[in-house]
């Protein structure tokens, strides 16, 4: 990656972390140029992965029945739509194929109990986290499952990010840390979030991930 087009995706990144998913969809809608520029340099990154998170999540759904409905939050390319056979719903806040929604994924346009399986792979970026996740517990199915991949070093403490998750109506299934590098949690929706319960709903924050200068 040649310097400038790596400053501009650290830049990018950046941004990313520091915007509400609403403000992110209206920059990259206005320079959707950007969002393209963003997304090949994340490509740039991946390749120097030991592991890519998104290639761990596309082998455990392949166990799974193809029957069931998968959201993609944050699903770049749609790679996870490509490669199993469920019906895959993909979602970013730009549209880079036919296959992607261009949503805010705080607000998608998914019916209520609708999916099966919810995936955030290295999309839980910038202010609104609480936002998205209310909104994975709205589109489940009760006993859906909800499967997050992220990096280690966004978490203070991941046994109070499970905690704070379990308020939202989830309980914690998975907790597999093994990997260099990433971490993967599965949850299963337990209920649906009342207006009760939201009124009390914890804030969910992550650590930004800056990438290096190269």
């Amino acid at each position: 990656m040649c310097a400038l087009v790596d400053l501009y995706f650290r830049y990018l990144n950046e941004q990313l972390y520091k915007s509400s998913g609403k403000d992110a969809k209206e920059y990259f809608e206005a320079e959707p140029e950007a969002f393209t520029a963003y997304h090949e340099g994340y490509q740039q990154q991946v390749r120097q992965w030991p592991i890519n998170p998104l290639d761990i999540i596309i082998t455990a759904l392949k166990k799974k029945s193809s029957g069931l409905v998968v959201a993609d939050f944050g699903c770049g390319d749609a790679h996870l739509a490509q490669s199993i056979p469920n019906k895959v719903h993909s979602f970013d806040l730009v549209a880079r194929s036919k296959e992607v929604t261009a949503c805010n994924m705080a607000h998608t346009p998914l019916s209520n109990a609708s999916v099966d399986v919810a995936v955030f792979c290295l999309s839980l970026m910038g202010t609104n986290l609480s936002g998205y996740l209310t909104e994975a517990n709205r589109v489940l199915r009760e006993g859906g499952l909800l499967m997050i991949a992220e990096v280690e070093s966004r978490f203070e403490d991941v046994r109070v990010f499970i905690q704070n998750l379990e308020k939202f109506g989830f309980v914690n299934t998975l907790k597999d840390l093994s990997h260099n590098l990433f971490y993967f949690m599965d949850f299963k929706k337990e209920k649906c979030i009342s207006k009760k319960m939201k009124k009390k709903l914890p804030e969910i924050t992550l650590k930004p991930c800056l990438y290096k200068k190269r």
